[in-house]
């Protein structure tokens, strides 16, 4: 199994839209943000756009069909139909990549083939799918059904993605022939049905889509576990993780690379994503100030959560002054929560109770609040350490992805260390993965 890590020289970066809001609930109340952008094409149109002028690889759009929230004073968190979506997305843009999620528990395979393949042709081979298993029982009770065991919505996932894969192959490279003068639109023999099940899943197809410019979608995954890491291993090209450390992220990143190589394939062909959530400001006083705004009436839940985090009792009326030495000498972070340690760090600096929230300690990524150059920063140590071959960024509010572009992106290129333009027009192309139609026949059993 692989045993070093190595260090890309450059790094590939994806955008998350969301609701139209940014990536904090409060977002939708901040002064400018138009309370109306969750229903608004021109607001996604316009995030995109900003995305594709600083030449980001790829917009994610994340998908989980429930709602778990307080909906009287938050919006939900995921956009109205990640696919609908992007087929708008694709022809308001011309390079950036498309990822949606795509749950394998609640689509059947045949769905998730004609959608995402149809995707992948309307954007000329800019499409890619996460396949996701889905892990919330609310998820599933808006299907009618419980949620299955780990061990049934990963053996689901691996022969969904096989069956789609098999599908999306169905269709010969070269079967369409569009021959107006002899008649001949395409080759019957080289378009074939799949005639496919396992325990799970079955079709018998074909599906009946050309290829792309890209031949078909690429794969990416979502999940940090050992089950997800074999199945990025084995599939994926690209690996959304939740990370919150460099130790951590290069473990990750060592895990998927080795299941990869234990799969068959290259290890460099799988890249792993961290996230990142930003607030790019002028100063850290007015990205902190923002944020603290943004969290409106949640403080108190906030509060009680970071009071777990560092075990010691926390006083909703002290949210103003900083911990004190001997709440500081009795603190231990949570062995439970990987986020812990660094909140007792911004603890230590003298921030305020208040202001130890508003760094996003208990967020669900790091977050960098403050100047873009702390931002840059961040990237490039994770980057030179060997821990990322990239990060999928979450701004806080709309015009955050604008101040992510004009800001962090600049400095990047400046260090060399960020493209200065698309080598190419396909997603593979930007992710650097190889060519791939069909089942992947290099696969170990």
């Amino acid at each position: 199994m692989t045993s070093n890590l190595p260090v890309p020289t450059q790094l590939l970066i994806g955008m998350q839209l969301g609701n139209g809001y940014g990536s904090q609930p409060g977002a939708w109340r901040v002064p400018g943000v138009d309370p109306k952008s969750y229903t608004s094409l021109e607001a996604k149109i316009r995030h995109a756009q900003a995305a594709e002028r600083g030449k980001l690889h790829f917009l994610f759009l994340p998908d989980g069909p429930s709602h778990i929230g307080d909906i009287e004073h938050e919006p939900p968190y995921y956009s109205l139909d990640v696919m609908l979506m992007l087929a708008v997305l694709a022809r308001e843009t011309s390079h950036i990549g498309l990822v949606a999620t795509g749950s394998t528990t609640f689509n059947e395979p045949y769905n998730l083939a004609r959608q995402f393949k149809a995707l992948d042709v309307m954007s000329h081979g800019r499409a890619g799918w996460n396949a996701v298993t889905s892990s919330s029982e609310d998820v599933a009770v808006n299907y009618g059904k419980r949620l299955p065991s780990s061990a049934d919505r990963y053996g689901r996932a691996h022969e969904a993605i096989q069956l789609v894969q098999a599908l999306w192959g169905s269709w010969g490279k070269d079967a369409w022939v569009h021959d107006q003068a002899s008649g001949q639109f395409a080759r019957a023999d080289d378009i074939e049905p799949v005639a496919a099940g396992g325990k799970y899943v079955a079709s018998r197809g074909p599906l009946y889509i050309p290829p792309s410019e890209q031949g078909q979608p690429v794969i990416f995954h979502a999940g940090g576990s050992p089950n997800g890491h074999d199945l990025a291993g084995r599939y994926a090209n690209a690996l959304i993780g939740a990370v919150f450390t460099i130790d951590d992220a290069r473990a990750q990143r060592m895990a998927l690379r080795n299941a990869a190589e234990r799969a068959g394939r290259d290890p460099n062909e799988v890249k792993f994503f961290a996230g990142l959530m930003t607030s790019i400001t002028d100063t850290k006083r007015t990205a902190l100030d923002r944020r603290i705004t943004m969290m409106g009436t949640s403080l108190p839940q906030r509060l009680a959560y970071l009071q777990q985090m560092l075990g010691i009792r926390l006083d909703l009326s002290q949210l103003d002054t900083p911990l004190s030495r001997e709440q500081l000498a009795n603190a231990r972070p949570s062995t439970r929560d990987p986020r812990s340690s660094n909140a007792l760090k911004v603890a230590r600096e003298g921030w305020s109770l208040k202001d130890v929230l508003a760094h996003g300690v208990i967020d669900y990524h790091p977050v960098i609040a403050g100047p873009a150059i702390e931002a840059a920063d961040h990237m490039q140590e994770w980057l030179e350490a060997g821990a990322v071959d990239g990060f999928w960024i979450s701004p806080d509010i709309d015009d955050g992805i604008d101040a992510f572009v004009d800001g962090v992106i600049p400095i990047l290129q400046a260090r060399g260390i960020f493209h200065s333009d698309y080598g190419g027009s396909t997603l593979r192309e930007h992710l650097g993965a190889p060519a791939q139609y069909g089942l992947d026949r290099r696969l170990h059993d």
